[in-house]
């Protein structure tokens, strides 16, 4: 879920859904509707609460991935006792916004934003780069502008410029307008930057996807991360500016997933993902942990529910088992030990160990594979743990499918349609989301 406030000054909230069915990973809105109080905690949980009533899903909710403010963590965690999932997006951002903003670096991004203020606001600069860039022989391409509100419009900016560099500073030169211009050591740490940030603009993408299967992805993802900045750590850039960038990402990145893997509803779908399984864990504790928490989950799902009396008899009267003959109490220990070992008897807890044991025993599937297509053909195979799966795997890793569904608002909510009641901006944001 997320919200969002329209140009009229209305605020909305979105609530999306995301779930298995015929093997494959659907999506849909449930409401984008207005909440009329203030923000907190209480009225959130009472939203949210609402809209699983209204579509009878209150015990199907597996978790629920929003951002990061503590209303609506404390909303979903504290009120309304669901599994809480982080965003994966939103926190990339709050720990690369933050390494950006660190003194040197941060004037650096304010010199090369003011280039690109002047040259996509003055038609003679827009011009004169373009000519530059013809008698160099390149492809014409324009200056991006940041947005102080997603890091990687930073990153897109800065890379365009270095992509542009040679026509960029002749145009400059020979403009010469009252902006302070990059030095050769600026233009290398700008290059320095824009491959440090490459990795976690291409992870932020790759998580924000609400087609394929991202829940199971975010330990290795995180991970990844941490390795690729440590790497950067042993082999240090010759660039103050840029050596505190890499330690303060490494540190930020421990703060914020430094025990991503404890998180029991993003471990327990990447150890059923077919892909991964207990090969995404660092801390071989943790996977054996949510190794038990599976076989728990699948034992839950395979004890079977005592059937009512009427379910027992048939239309005639009569019960279609006949009763046992009753144990002798001399035998009772024996039996009790030795049921499950017969043909035809398997204690819940031991066929939930024996598939769990069978599963990972299997290789590992091509990282391009769908999972889900795996899943499908081996449904029968597993079919406590794959119950298990399908409330598992249908978790996204961020909240950005329903920042998308503020993207489609934004559209029908514009100046010359400011009039459009809340109820019917509702009605149409649910129908162009859904059809």
């Amino acid at each position: 879920m997320n919200c969002w406030t329209s140009n009229t000054t209305t605020s909305y909230m979105s609530v999306t859904c995301h779930y298995i069915t015929d093997f494959k990973l659907r999506s849909n809105l449930l409401d984008c509707f207005v909440v009329a109080e203030s923000h907190t905690s209480q009225n959130l949980a009472q939203e949210l609460s609402q809209v699983a009533k209204e579509w009878g899903i209150q015990d199907k909710i597996a978790a629920c991935v929003t951002d990061n403010a503590s209303n609506i963590v404390k909303a979903v965690n504290d009120i309304l006792k669901w599994n809480h999932v982080r965003c994966f997006a939103h926190l990339l951002n709050l720990t690369v916004r933050s390494s950006v903003h660190q003194t040197e670096i941060q004037a650096l991004i304010l010199k090369v934003k003011s280039i690109a203020e002047y040259v996509r606001r003055s038609t003679v600069a827009s011009a004169k780069l373009r000519e530059m860039q013809l008698q160099m022989g390149q492809v014409q391409l324009r200056m991006k502008q940041d947005v102080a509100t997603r890091w990687n419009s930073t990153y897109f900016m800065m890379q365009r410029a270095i992509e542009i560099k040679e026509p960029l500073v002749s145009t400059m030169a020979l403009l010469n307008p009252l902006l302070p211009a990059l030095t050769p050591e600026e233009w290398d740490i700008t290059k320095e930057v824009c491959d440090i940030l490459k990795p976690f603009e291409e992870v932020t993408v790759e998580m924000s996807s609400e087609r394929f299967v991202t829940g199971s992805k975010a330990i290795l993802m995180a991970r990844g991360l941490q390795r690729i900045v440590a790497h950067r750590q042993r082999n240090p850039s010759t660039h103050e500016p840029v050596k505190g960038m890499v330690n303060f990402l490494a540190a930020d990145l421990e703060k914020r997933f430094g025990q991503i893997e404890r998180v029991r509803v993003l471990a327990e779908a990447t150890l059923l993902d077919p892909r991964f399984k207990k090969h995404a864990f660092v801390i071989e504790r943790n996977a054996e942990e949510t190794v038990s928490r599976v076989v728990g989950a699948a034992t839950h799902a395979a004890t079977p529910t005592l059937p009512s009396t009427e379910e027992e008899e048939e239309e005639g009267g009569t019960t279609v088992n006949p009763p046992s003959e009753p144990v002798p109490q001399f035998w009772a220990d024996f039996e009790e030990r030795v049921t499950t070992l017969r043909p035809g008897v398997q204690n819940p807890s031991t066929g939930a160990m024996l598939e769990i044991k069978g599963f990972l025993a299997e290789p590992l599937i091509p990282r391009k594979a769908d999972p889900l297509e795996w899943w499908r053909v081996r449904a029968l195979v597993y079919q406590n743990i794959c119950t298990v799966m399908k409330t598992r795997l249908c978790i996204v890793a961020t909240s950005v499918p329903s920042e998308r569904v503020f993207s489609k608002t934004g559209q029908i909510i514009t100046d010359r349609r400011n009039r459009l009641s809340p109820s019917k901006v509702r009605e149409l944001v649910f129908l162009n989301a859904n059809l």
